[in-house]
């Protein structure tokens, strides 16, 4: 088994890192087999600083000889002040055979406490910070993940990944690696093949859009599309197949409202004679899928995609309950809030596709 350090911290608000790093190191340990690597999770009251002070002084027998791992997490609910009186004399003096691992997934208001954070690098230990990166960082970000893979994308198909998988990090990656084993782009092991950017694989923006179609979000897309151009078969295949996977009609419908709104916007504009390729300039997609939503649209209806915006927003008051305001609508609305959420949905999508 690879040496691993006295202690580690391993704290960011990258709370997916942060599990895959977890797994990673336990599988690590676990891997030793009859050899003896030794796992331990502590929670509950145990894992308080004075527990693991605890678990740290703790030796048994049968552990002589074997390493020794303790993974502790939620450390982003400690304190500073317990942590200086229980934890940090037992962390100076930790066992050479003992690996103590801390998990803190942070968010605005829970933070790792800083005296934790020293106590580890006095042990000679290691300190990791998994943090998101800010969404208008994560086109540059994508583009340096997918040349570790062997592949080129610039900044538009970069940027068009994010829009179709979502700004998650670590599903982000999870498509880059599948992009790569699809088009061949490394060889294996997150490192190029060849020499420099020139052996890179360019990827297209029909490449991305054809590996990413499974993803919940491009689904959500293909929902929304279907919708602009008034396909209804396709629209209630693809929300039937969205709420099989779990999604929420909540999140659905905004995206779909969105979807709509980028629609009336571009349909108006080439109802007042822009070209396509103008007509979706300055909306917050991607250009390339501008430019499809455009052709798609010529000749529209602005109309339908006004009604279809009010279907939505009637979609979602009664999705949510709404009965202020359902008490003052008209009977027919009245008696609609009382259908399932589905049967709703349905109703809206044959509405704005009629």
């Amino acid at each position: 088994m690879a040496e691993l350090k006295p202690a580690y911290l391993i704290h960011g608000d990258d709370h997916g890192a942060i599990a895959e790093r977890r797994a990673g190191l336990r599988a690590l340990v676990e891997a030793e087999g009859g050899g003896g690597g030794n796992v331990e999770l502590l929670d509950g009251e145990a894992a308080s600083p004075a527990g693991v002070a605890r678990a740290l002084a703790a030796m048994t027998l049968s552990m002589a000889g074997s390493s020794r791992v303790i993974l502790v997490e939620d450390v982003e609910r400690w304190r500073d002040a317990d942590v200086e009186k229980d934890l940090l004399p037992a962390i100076a003096a930790i066992a050479p055979e003992t690996t103590l691992a801390l998990f803190a997934r942070e968010d605005a208001r829970a933070k790792a406490p800083a005296a934790l954070a020293k106590a580890v690098r006095g042990a000679g230990g290691q300190v990791v910070s998994q943090m998101n990166v800010k969404p208008r960082e994560l086109a540059p970000w994508v583009a340096e993940q997918a040349a570790r893979l062997g592949l080129a994308l610039d900044r538009g198909a970069a940027q068009m990944l994010v829009d179709v998988v979502g700004e998650r990090q670590q599903r982000l990656l999870r498509e880059l690696e599948k992009l790569a084993l699809l088009l061949g782009g490394g060889d294996g092991d997150g490192t190029a093949t060849g020499k420099g950017a020139a052996a890179l694989r360019r990827v297209e923006p029909e490449e991305i859009l054809a590996s990413a179609s499974h993803s919940a979000e491009s689904q959500v897309w293909s929902l929304a599309d279907a919708l602009v151009a008034g396909d209804a078969r396709q629209a209630t295949f693809a929300y039937m197949r969205l709420r099989g996977q779990g999604e929420r009609l909540s999140g659905l419908s905004y995206l779909m409202a969105q979807r709509l709104r980028d629609g009336l916007m571009i349909a108006l504009r080439l109802a007042a004679g822009e070209s396509p390729a103008a007509a979706g300039r300055g909306l917050r997609i991607h250009p390339w899928a501008a430019q499809r939503l455009a052709a798609a649209l010529a000749g529209a209806d602005s109309g339908r995609l006004r009604a279809g915006l009010v279907e939505l927003a009637e979609l979602e008051l009664l999705s949510r309950g709404g009965a202020a305001v359902v008490a003052r609508r008209p009977g027919e609305l009245r008696a609609a809030a009382a259908l399932q959420e589905d049967t709703l949905a349905l109703r809206a999508i044959e509405a704005m596709t009629g």
